[in-house]
C-alpha cells in the first residue's frame, strides 16, 4: 500500500510525537513541524526513515557522535537541519524542566 503525501505527513508527525520520552517527543515534533510542509515526497520518505531511527541513534546524531556514515544527500540535509534546530530546543527543554521540577 502506498501512502499519499498527506497520509505520509500525518504518519511522520505521529511518529515524531510519540517517541517514548516527553523530551524527545517535544524535540522531534518541533523539528518535524518546522520543515514538513516544505518537503517534496522524496524528502518526506527520507524524513520518515529519519523519525523511525531509535532515540539512541538520534541522540548520537544530535551530539555529532554518530558513527554511521550516511551517503544519501537527502538524509545528510535532514541531519544538518536537525542538528542546528535541536541545539536551541535542547536549551529550552532544560530550562522548562528546571522551572517545573524545582
Amino acid at each position: 500500500m502506498t501512502l499519499n503525501k498527506e497520509d505520509l505527513k500525518n504518519k511522520i508527525i505521529y511518529r515524531a510525537s510519540y517517541r517514548g520520552t516527553k523530551e524527545m517527543d517535544i524535540l522531534m515534533t518541533a523539528f518535524v513541524k518546522s520543515l514538513i510542509n516544505d518537503l517534496d515526497e522524496n524528502f518526506l520518505k527520507t524524513l520518515d526513515s529519519f523519525v523511525d531511527m531509535d532515540d539512541e541513534t538520534l541522540i548520537s546524531i544530535k551530539k555529532k557522535e554518530s558513527l554511521i556514515d550516511y551517503k544519501d544527500e537527502k538524509i545528510l540535509h535532514i541531519i544538518d537541519i536537525f542538528q542546528k534546530l535541536i541545539k536551541g530546543y535542547s536549551i529550552l527543554i532544560l530550562i522548562s524542566r528546571n522551572i517545573f521540577f524545582t
